[in-house]
């Protein structure tokens, strides 16, 4: 499928910012399922190429200004072409043992109702047990728009039993991590049937020994397909951030964020408040 993105960020700020910083991963990768055909990254209208390649396989920009003004605004836009590959992610440039997925953090601390959750699934591999833990977290975990934020933890989701797409991955990837199956975080992007637009959507990948790194979005209880476009992973939320950065100056910013998606051929759609699929 053929998709054409464009995802703008903007941070206003009173008084005017003095100085910025930022660290950019909003380039999709190419690997066996996605293919770049256009894509380019802008900030205040300043084209911003990639420095650095990560160990992840994510591509990295930095940059930097001052006397920003009172917004920055940063604009991602291309093609992407995708192949629906049941979730299997191949020719990654991921250098990162999977080991390295096994490490909590502070949003995907394990509680016990966590673990309760972990070890009540059942499966005769790995795979097997992953598809069980889906279905278990979307069940645990109620679709809900605005009802949790960006420090919302997994443990928290679930005590609450609803959330949106971050949560669902927070508690897939602490719960997989108990069952000592290296998980992580997942941001990027899925074209939708909703007619609300808004951000970026999130699910985890987690790493089943007889196929590799597989994903598994339990807001949509489905493996991506081919209208998920990734950008980049890491241990939780925070870690995977698109956009990360230092301001000083200012005393309020304001954030707001939209993500147009289409398929090239067709009309444009877009998607919820989580980007969850709704039927």
């Amino acid at each position: 499928m053929r998709l054409t993105i464009k995802h703008a960020t903007t941070y206003s700020y009173d008084p005017p910012a003095e100085r910025c910083v930022l660290r950019l991963r909003m380039f999709p990768p190419a690997f066996e399922s996605q293919r770049v055909s256009e894509w380019k990254v802008s900030v205040n209208g300043e084209a911003v190429s990639p420095l650095l390649n990560t160990a992840t396989g994510d591509r990295e920009a930095v940059w930097t200004c001052g006397g920003t003004g009172p917004e920055i605004v940063v604009v991602a836009e291309g093609v992407v072409d995708t192949t629906d590959v049941s979730g299997v992610v191949r020719g990654l440039r991921d250098t990162v043992r999977p080991q390295v997925y096994l490490r909590r953090t502070p949003l995907t601390e394990a509680d016990k109702k966590i673990e309760a959750l972990a070890e009540a699934i059942t499966g005769k591999t790995a795979l097997d047990k992953l598809h069980a833990l889906m279905a278990a977290v979307a069940e645990a975990v109620v679709y809900k728009p605005g009802s949790t934020s960006s420090h919302t933890t997994a443990a928290q989701a679930l005590k609450a039993g609803h959330g949106v797409c971050q949560d669902h991955a927070h508690v897939f990837i602490a719960a997989a991590r108990h069952m000592k199956i290296p998980a992580r975080y997942v941001v990027g992007y899925l074209l939708a049937s909703d007619a609300k637009l808004t951000e970026t959507h999130a699910w985890a990948e987690a790493y089943a020994p007889e196929i590799g790194w597989v994903g598994f979005d339990p807001a949509n209880k489905l493996c991506p397909t081919d209208r998920y476009v990734r950008l980049g992973c890491g241990l939780d939320s925070a870690d995977a951030a698109p956009i990360r950065g230092n301001v000083s100056g200012a005393s309020q910013e304001r954030l707001s964020a939209s993500v147009d998606i289409a398929q090239a051929t067709g009309q444009s759609q877009s998607q919820n408040q989580d980007g969850q699929v709704q039927q």
